[in-house]
Protein backbone atom coordinates (compact mmCIF):
# COMPACT_ATOMS: atom_id res chain seq x y z
CA UNK A 1 0.00 0.00 0.00
CA UNK A 2 1.66 3.10 -1.64
CA UNK A 3 -1.65 6.02 -0.66
CA UNK A 4 -4.08 6.24 1.80
CA UNK A 5 -6.97 8.31 2.45
CA UNK A 6 -7.93 10.19 5.58
CA UNK A 7 -11.43 12.04 6.62
CA UNK A 8 -13.32 13.25 9.28
CA UNK A 9 -17.30 12.64 9.63
CA UNK A 10 -20.47 13.70 11.81
CA UNK A 11 -20.56 15.64 14.51
CA UNK A 12 -16.26 17.09 15.29
CA UNK A 13 -14.70 16.39 18.56
CA UNK A 14 -11.85 17.77 20.21
CA UNK A 15 -8.76 15.46 19.34
CA UNK A 16 -9.88 15.24 15.42
CA UNK A 17 -6.62 16.82 14.48
CA UNK A 18 -4.56 15.00 16.73
CA UNK A 19 -5.96 11.86 15.23
CA UNK A 20 -5.30 13.05 11.77
CA UNK A 21 -1.83 14.49 12.51
CA UNK A 22 -0.68 10.97 13.56
CA UNK A 23 -2.38 9.49 10.29
CA UNK A 24 -0.71 11.21 8.58
CA UNK A 25 2.67 11.53 9.87
CA UNK A 26 2.76 7.69 10.72
CA UNK A 27 2.08 6.89 6.58
CA UNK A 28 4.93 9.47 5.88
CA UNK A 29 7.17 7.97 8.03
CA UNK A 30 7.02 4.31 6.94
CA UNK A 31 7.10 6.02 2.62
CA UNK A 32 3.25 5.85 2.36
CA UNK A 33 1.88 9.13 0.72
CA UNK A 34 -1.25 10.24 1.93
CA UNK A 35 -4.53 12.53 0.72
CA UNK A 36 -6.85 14.35 3.07
CA UNK A 37 -10.27 14.42 2.14
CA UNK A 38 -12.69 17.66 2.89
CA UNK A 39 -16.01 17.73 4.78
CA UNK A 40 -16.01 13.96 5.16
CA UNK A 41 -18.16 11.70 2.53
CA UNK A 42 -19.60 14.43 1.20
CA UNK A 43 -16.29 15.96 0.30
CA UNK A 44 -15.11 12.21 -1.04
CA UNK A 45 -17.99 12.47 -3.48
CA UNK A 46 -17.46 15.50 -4.61
CA UNK A 47 -13.64 14.88 -4.99
CA UNK A 48 -12.80 17.48 -2.54
CA UNK A 49 -9.05 15.85 -1.76
CA UNK A 50 -6.04 16.86 -1.37
CA UNK A 51 -2.28 15.19 -0.54
CA UNK A 52 -1.02 16.25 2.96
CA UNK A 53 2.62 16.77 3.32
CA UNK A 54 4.36 16.52 6.80
CA UNK A 55 4.21 20.57 7.39
CA UNK A 56 0.15 20.53 6.33
CA UNK A 57 -0.56 18.77 10.09
CA UNK A 58 1.99 21.01 11.56
CA UNK A 59 0.90 23.38 14.61
CA UNK A 60 -2.86 21.62 15.18
CA UNK A 61 -2.20 18.98 17.83
CA UNK A 62 -3.62 21.34 20.52
CA UNK A 63 -6.58 22.79 17.99
CA UNK A 64 -10.25 21.63 18.85
CA UNK A 65 -12.33 20.69 15.68
CA UNK A 66 -10.62 19.24 12.33
CA UNK A 67 -8.87 20.68 9.68
CA UNK A 68 -10.54 18.62 7.14
CA UNK A 69 -13.91 19.88 8.17
CA UNK A 70 -16.84 18.03 8.56
CA UNK A 71 -20.20 17.11 7.17
CA UNK A 72 -23.49 15.05 7.01
CA UNK A 73 -24.00 13.29 3.77
CA UNK A 74 -27.31 11.45 2.99
CA UNK A 75 -26.29 10.74 -0.33
CA UNK A 76 -23.51 8.10 0.63
CA UNK A 77 -25.79 6.13 2.45
CA UNK A 78 -27.14 5.39 -1.03
CA UNK A 79 -25.43 2.54 -3.51
CA UNK A 80 -24.71 5.59 -5.88
CA UNK A 81 -23.13 7.92 -3.67
CA UNK A 82 -20.50 4.93 -2.63
CA UNK A 83 -19.94 4.14 -6.10
CA UNK A 84 -19.14 7.69 -6.71
CA UNK A 85 -16.96 7.66 -3.06
CA UNK A 86 -15.21 4.61 -4.40
CA UNK A 87 -14.55 5.96 -8.06
CA UNK A 88 -12.96 9.12 -6.51
CA UNK A 89 -10.98 7.03 -4.01
CA UNK A 90 -9.51 4.89 -7.48
CA UNK A 91 -9.13 8.22 -9.60
CA UNK A 92 -6.63 9.51 -6.98
CA UNK A 93 -4.79 6.15 -6.67
CA UNK A 94 -5.91 5.54 -2.72
CA UNK A 95 -5.70 2.38 -1.51
CA UNK A 96 -7.35 2.20 2.07
CA UNK A 97 -8.83 5.11 4.18
CA UNK A 98 -8.68 5.50 7.71
CA UNK A 99 -12.36 7.23 8.53
CA UNK A 100 -12.37 9.24 11.96
CA UNK A 101 -15.85 9.75 13.39
CA UNK A 102 -18.91 7.98 15.42
CA UNK A 103 -21.26 5.21 14.98
CA UNK A 104 -22.70 7.30 11.39
CA UNK A 105 -19.30 7.38 10.04
CA UNK A 106 -18.65 3.55 11.03
CA UNK A 107 -21.61 2.57 8.73
CA UNK A 108 -20.03 4.62 5.78
CA UNK A 109 -16.77 3.18 6.58
CA UNK A 110 -19.14 -0.18 6.48
CA UNK A 111 -19.99 0.65 3.00
CA UNK A 112 -16.78 0.99 1.62
CA UNK A 113 -15.75 -2.69 3.39
CA UNK A 114 -18.78 -4.07 1.74
CA UNK A 115 -17.72 -2.54 -1.61
CA UNK A 116 -13.86 -4.03 -1.26
CA UNK A 117 -12.19 -0.94 -0.58
CA UNK A 118 -9.83 -1.62 2.97
CA UNK A 119 -11.32 0.92 5.50
CA UNK A 120 -10.32 1.20 9.28
CA UNK A 121 -12.57 3.10 11.43
CA UNK A 122 -11.42 5.52 14.48
CA UNK A 123 -13.56 6.37 17.32
CA UNK A 124 -14.09 10.15 17.44
CA UNK A 125 -17.09 11.22 19.33
CA UNK A 126 -17.60 13.21 22.39
CA UNK A 127 -20.52 11.39 23.29
CA UNK A 128 -17.66 8.01 24.11
CA UNK A 129 -21.20 5.61 22.68
CA UNK A 130 -18.62 3.47 20.45
CA UNK A 131 -18.97 -0.17 21.29
CA UNK A 132 -15.15 -1.58 21.38
CA UNK A 133 -13.19 0.74 23.10
CA UNK A 134 -13.48 2.00 26.83
CA UNK A 135 -13.54 5.89 25.45
CA UNK A 136 -13.33 7.73 22.04
CA UNK A 137 -11.36 10.60 21.31
CA UNK A 138 -12.76 14.06 22.47
CA UNK A 139 -15.27 12.51 25.41
CA UNK A 140 -12.70 13.79 28.09
CA UNK A 141 -12.62 17.08 26.35
CA UNK A 142 -16.03 17.68 26.71
CA UNK A 143 -16.00 16.15 30.02
CA UNK A 144 -13.81 18.23 31.46
CA UNK A 145 -15.25 20.93 29.55
CA UNK A 146 -18.88 19.65 31.14
CA UNK A 147 -17.08 19.83 34.91
CA UNK A 148 -15.61 23.51 34.41
CA UNK A 149 -19.39 24.67 33.27
CA UNK A 150 -21.10 23.20 36.41
CA UNK A 151 -18.54 24.24 38.57
CA UNK A 152 -19.44 27.83 37.57
CA UNK A 153 -23.20 27.13 37.86
CA UNK A 154 -22.29 25.65 41.64
CA UNK A 155 -21.51 29.44 42.72
CA UNK A 156 -24.14 30.63 41.45
CA UNK A 157 -26.67 28.38 43.26
CA UNK A 158 -24.90 28.55 46.11
CA UNK A 159 -24.97 32.50 46.29
CA UNK A 160 -28.85 32.33 45.39
CA UNK A 161 -29.81 29.13 47.20
CA UNK A 162 -31.62 27.91 44.31
CA UNK A 163 -31.66 24.40 42.53
CA UNK A 164 -29.74 24.08 38.95
CA UNK A 165 -30.69 21.61 36.30
CA UNK A 166 -27.93 21.26 33.71
CA UNK A 167 -28.54 19.47 30.22
CA UNK A 168 -25.52 18.19 28.86
CA UNK A 169 -24.83 16.17 25.43
CA UNK A 170 -24.57 12.89 24.43
CA UNK A 171 -27.25 11.73 22.28
CA UNK A 172 -28.69 8.39 23.50
CA UNK A 173 -25.71 7.88 25.61
CA UNK A 174 -25.47 9.04 29.32
CA UNK A 175 -21.92 8.92 29.26
CA UNK A 176 -20.96 12.75 30.08
CA UNK A 177 -23.65 12.99 32.16
CA UNK A 178 -23.12 10.28 34.73
CA UNK A 179 -19.27 11.17 34.37
CA UNK A 180 -19.66 14.85 35.25
CA UNK A 181 -22.41 14.46 37.50
CA UNK A 182 -19.83 11.98 39.57
CA UNK A 183 -17.05 14.00 39.23
CA UNK A 184 -19.32 17.42 40.30
CA UNK A 185 -21.54 15.47 43.47
CA UNK A 186 -24.51 16.23 41.96
CA UNK A 187 -27.51 15.31 43.69
CA UNK A 188 -29.50 13.86 40.77
CA UNK A 189 -28.19 12.55 37.50
CA UNK A 190 -30.48 11.28 34.79
CA UNK A 191 -29.60 8.98 31.94
CA UNK A 192 -31.54 7.40 29.12
CA UNK A 193 -30.12 3.61 30.52
CA UNK A 194 -31.29 4.04 33.91
CA UNK A 195 -35.00 4.42 34.93
CA UNK A 196 -35.80 7.40 37.93
CA UNK A 197 -38.38 8.13 40.43
CA UNK A 198 -39.47 11.29 40.37
CA UNK A 199 -40.87 11.04 43.10
CA UNK A 200 -37.76 10.09 45.04
CA UNK A 201 -36.20 12.74 43.94
CA UNK A 202 -38.26 15.45 45.04
CA UNK A 203 -37.81 13.77 48.56
CA UNK A 204 -34.33 13.98 48.42
CA UNK A 205 -34.28 17.22 47.14
CA UNK A 206 -37.23 17.94 50.24
CA UNK A 207 -35.13 16.56 52.52
CA UNK A 208 -32.04 18.35 51.84
CA UNK A 209 -33.77 21.67 52.41
CA UNK A 210 -34.71 19.78 55.39
CA UNK A 211 -30.93 18.97 56.94
CA UNK A 212 -29.85 23.31 56.16
CA UNK A 213 -29.13 22.09 52.17
CA UNK A 214 -29.13 25.68 50.32
CA UNK A 215 -28.55 24.66 46.51
CA UNK A 216 -28.54 20.84 44.26
CA UNK A 217 -27.08 19.97 40.84
CA UNK A 218 -28.88 17.95 39.07
CA UNK A 219 -27.55 16.41 35.52
CA UNK A 220 -30.15 15.55 32.72
CA UNK A 221 -28.43 13.81 29.85
CA UNK A 222 -29.67 15.03 26.64
CA UNK A 223 -31.09 11.35 25.99
CA UNK A 224 -33.12 11.10 28.93
CA UNK A 225 -35.24 14.14 28.07
CA UNK A 226 -35.33 18.18 28.35
CA UNK A 227 -33.59 19.87 31.18
CA UNK A 228 -36.27 22.51 30.69
CA UNK A 229 -39.23 20.20 30.74
CA UNK A 230 -37.68 18.08 33.65
CA UNK A 231 -37.22 21.73 35.40
CA UNK A 232 -40.86 22.86 34.83
CA UNK A 233 -42.19 19.84 36.29
CA UNK A 234 -40.09 20.35 39.53
CA UNK A 235 -40.49 23.62 39.82
CA UNK A 236 -44.44 22.82 39.39
CA UNK A 237 -43.73 19.64 42.00
CA UNK A 238 -41.67 20.88 44.97
CA UNK A 239 -42.24 25.13 44.29
CA UNK A 240 -38.19 25.15 44.65
CA UNK A 241 -36.88 28.08 42.50
CA UNK A 242 -34.94 26.17 39.54
CA UNK A 243 -33.53 26.99 36.91
CA UNK A 244 -32.27 25.27 33.83
CA UNK A 245 -29.17 25.22 31.65
CA UNK A 246 -28.49 23.38 28.35
CA UNK A 247 -25.12 23.89 27.35
CA UNK A 248 -25.35 22.75 23.99
CA UNK A 249 -22.49 22.96 21.70
CA UNK A 250 -20.08 24.52 23.78
CA UNK A 251 -18.90 20.60 24.69
CA UNK A 252 -17.86 19.92 21.29
CA UNK A 253 -15.03 22.52 21.17
CA UNK A 254 -12.23 23.71 23.02
CA UNK A 255 -8.39 22.61 23.21
CA UNK A 256 -8.06 19.14 23.75
CA UNK A 257 -6.50 17.63 27.19
CA UNK A 258 -3.41 15.43 27.38
CA UNK A 259 -5.77 12.31 27.27
CA UNK A 260 -7.59 12.90 24.13
CA UNK A 261 -4.16 14.17 22.36
CA UNK A 262 -2.48 10.95 23.29
CA UNK A 263 -5.24 8.65 23.02
CA UNK A 264 -6.32 10.23 19.60
CA UNK A 265 -2.21 9.56 18.55
CA UNK A 266 -2.04 6.16 19.19
CA UNK A 267 -5.61 5.45 17.40
CA UNK A 268 -4.67 7.54 14.57
CA UNK A 269 -1.89 5.54 14.06
CA UNK A 270 -2.71 2.33 14.85
CA UNK A 271 -5.26 2.40 12.24
CA UNK A 272 -1.64 2.96 9.61
CA UNK A 273 -1.00 0.21 11.07
CA UNK A 274 -3.50 -1.83 10.50
CA UNK A 275 -3.77 -0.99 7.00
CA UNK A 276 -0.28 -2.24 6.39
CA UNK A 277 -0.70 -5.43 7.85
CA UNK A 278 -3.79 -5.83 5.18
CA UNK A 279 -6.25 -5.45 7.58
CA UNK A 280 -9.75 -3.60 6.44
CA UNK A 281 -13.17 -3.38 7.87
CA UNK A 282 -12.46 -2.71 10.92
CA UNK A 283 -11.89 -0.42 14.44
CA UNK A 284 -9.45 0.28 16.35
CA UNK A 285 -10.37 1.10 20.24
CA UNK A 286 -8.75 1.27 23.81
CA UNK A 287 -9.46 -1.35 26.27
CA UNK A 288 -7.39 -1.56 29.95
CA UNK A 289 -5.41 0.72 28.17
CA UNK A 290 -4.75 -1.45 25.47
CA UNK A 291 -4.87 -0.67 22.10
CA UNK A 292 -7.27 -3.26 20.44
CA UNK A 293 -9.31 -3.34 16.99
CA UNK A 294 -12.46 -5.54 16.07
CA UNK A 295 -14.98 -6.36 12.71
CA UNK A 296 -16.47 -3.41 12.03
CA UNK A 297 -19.85 -5.32 12.00
CA UNK A 298 -19.55 -6.36 15.31
CA UNK A 299 -19.04 -2.98 16.57
CA UNK A 300 -22.21 -1.88 15.02
CA UNK A 301 -24.03 -5.01 16.45
CA UNK A 302 -23.38 -4.11 19.58
CA UNK A 303 -25.33 -1.99 22.00
CA UNK A 304 -23.61 0.86 24.36
CA UNK A 305 -23.89 0.17 27.83
CA UNK A 306 -22.48 2.78 30.62
CA UNK A 307 -21.09 1.44 33.56
CA UNK A 308 -24.04 1.33 35.98
CA UNK A 309 -22.35 0.30 39.40
CA UNK A 310 -20.69 4.10 38.81
CA UNK A 311 -24.23 5.38 39.29
CA UNK A 312 -24.78 3.83 41.90
CA UNK A 313 -22.29 5.12 43.49
CA UNK A 314 -23.39 8.46 42.62
CA UNK A 315 -26.58 7.83 44.26
CA UNK A 316 -24.65 6.83 47.38
CA UNK A 317 -22.39 9.25 47.53
CA UNK A 318 -25.36 12.04 46.93
CA UNK A 319 -27.60 11.17 50.13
Amino acid sequence: MKRIGVLTSGGDSPGMNAAIRAVVRKAIYHDIEVYGIYYGYAGLIAGDIKKMELGSVGDIIHRGGTMLYTARCEEFKTLEGQKKGIEQLNKFGIEGLVVIGGDGSYRGAQKLTEHGFPTIGVPGTIDNDIPGTDFTIGFDTALNTVIDAIDKIRDTATSHERTYIIEVMGRHAGDLALWSGLADGAETILIPEAEYDFEQITYRLKRGQERGKKHSIIIVAEGAGSGMEFGQKLKEATNMETRVTVLGHIQRGGSPTGADRVLASRLGAKAVDLLLEGKSGVTVGIQQNKLVHHDINEALAETHTVDLDMYTLSQELSI
